[in-house]
């Protein structure tokens, strides 16, 4: 059973709060939700799960935010809808029914695999504010990344961020603040057909999923404040770094 003491629920806490703050500007915030979670005493499996608790609110909140500043491309949301939540149920069955000595190490190496190919092309993300922008229906590349990132999100979540900046600013030509907007609903929309099918599984620990939550929120309405304000350069050098610190992240992980 968990350890529910006051210093690992404040742990829970604050990496919840910086995951919230860092997802909703780049991504790579399960690298500090997931492992806190392991240490907590959660399974791999029900700490992967549980993660997505906190993912699903901090997303909703992220997502209200870019929308409220008037960031969000709606029109966007629905084409991207069909590739996604097909690429999520699949990676989220996979997720649930795998044994634990096959997804622990399965999860390490897609975290390593995608921080890796961001940083070998972190360009694939730099659009400016004016350039042009397509539907990803008119895109057979972006319903493809669209696709993986469904796939990649159903089953570890972590990093799913840099899939989709890299689909909706690489591909389709969106600035990094337009598309960190889509890329957080997005991540919402997956994000429910992964938990429908672990809580279907009882795979979640509600209290420690809730408190990541509350932490992730605040930190998401952080975020989206501060991603509506700094300049374009700012935002690179952030989705840099947090490249970098998931693939470290990713291989130092025991």
């Amino acid at each position: 059973m968990p350890d529910y003491d006051l210093f690992h629920l404040s742990l829970i806490l604050g990496a919840g709060f910086l995951a919230g703050f860092i997802n909703t500007i780049a991504g790579g915030g399960t690298m500090l939700t997931f492992p806190a979670l392991v240490l907590l005493g959660l399974p791999v499996d029900v700490a992967n799960a549980t993660n997505r608790v906190g993912v699903f609110l901090q997303g909703s909140v992220g997502a209200y935010g870019y929308y409220r500043k008037g960031r969000m491309d709606s029109k966007a949301i629905i084409p991207s809808l069909l590739p996604v939540l097909i690429g999520s149920l699949v990676g989220s069955l996979l997720a649930s029914y795998l044994p634990n000595t096959v997804l622990k190490p399965t999860l390490l190496i897609c975290m390593a695999l995608m921080a890796i190919t961001m940083l070998l092309n972190p360009a694939s993300l730099i659009r400016s504010v004016d350039a042009e922008v397509l539907s990803p229906r008119s895109s057979g590349k972006a319903m493809i990344a669209l696709f993986l990132a469904g796939l990649y999100g159903g089953f570890a979540q972590a990093g799913v961020g840099f899939i989709l900046l890299a689909a909706y600013g690489g591909v389709l030509g969106y600035d990094l603040v337009r598309a960190n907007a889509l890329k957080v609903v997005i991540t919402v929309s997956l994000t429910v057909i992964a938990l429908i099918i672990f809580i279907s599984r009882g795979q979640i620990y509600w209290l420690p999923g809730l408190i990541l939550a509350f932490g992730g929120m605040a930190g998401a309405w952080l975020s989206v404040n501060f991603a509506t304000r700094v300049d374009q350069s700012i935002l690179k050098w952030i989705v840099f770094v947090m490249v970098v610190v998931t693939c470290l992240a990713a291989w130092l992980q025991e």
